[in-house]
């Protein structure tokens, strides 16, 4: 059975994969927003800050979509997902899909709100802080 967190990082990542970015009752009022890697890394502090960061990043692309590969609870309050990301640059033409994108997120959950999030552009990276293995990564679709 999961987890109310996994749930609810599972519904969130749902929304994410049908284009519904919007903030929602899930996130705290002061969630932390980080882009660990990737063309522009940063931090951004509540609801305002997921738009800031996010709506940022989801400008720079056409057709930019998302999918989770797979979901990890690490311990009470975190969920590792494996992620990849497809679409196209605007400025550059770059196509995700061609990079073979594997990227991830790491939720932090209290209470029943999503307290932080750490997108990374490369899964590895995140493996590595997290200090799990390399080889515990799933393999692409």
């Amino acid at each position: 059975m999961a987890s109310p967190n996994l749930d609810l990082v599972r519904s969130i990542n749902a929304a994410w994969e049908r284009g519904d970015y919007s903030p929602a009752e899930w996130a705290h009022p002061k969630i932390e927003f980080v882009i660990a890697d990737g063309p522009a890394p940063g931090s951004w502090t509540g609801t305002a800050g997921i738009t800031e960061g996010w709506g940022d990043f989801l400008r720079a692309w056409e057709e930019f979509r998302q999918e989770a590969d797979e979901y990890r609870e690490l311990d009470g309050e975190h969920v590792f997902v494996f992620l990849h990301w497809g679409g196209r640059g605007k400025t550059s033409g770059l196509e995700l899909g061609r990079m073979r994108t594997k990227a991830a997120s790491l939720f932090q959950v209290r209470h029943g709100k999503v307290t932080r999030i750490v997108l990374y552009f490369d899964s590895e990276r995140a493996l590595a802080e997290l200090g799990l293995p390399p080889e515990a990564e799933p393999p692409q679709p």
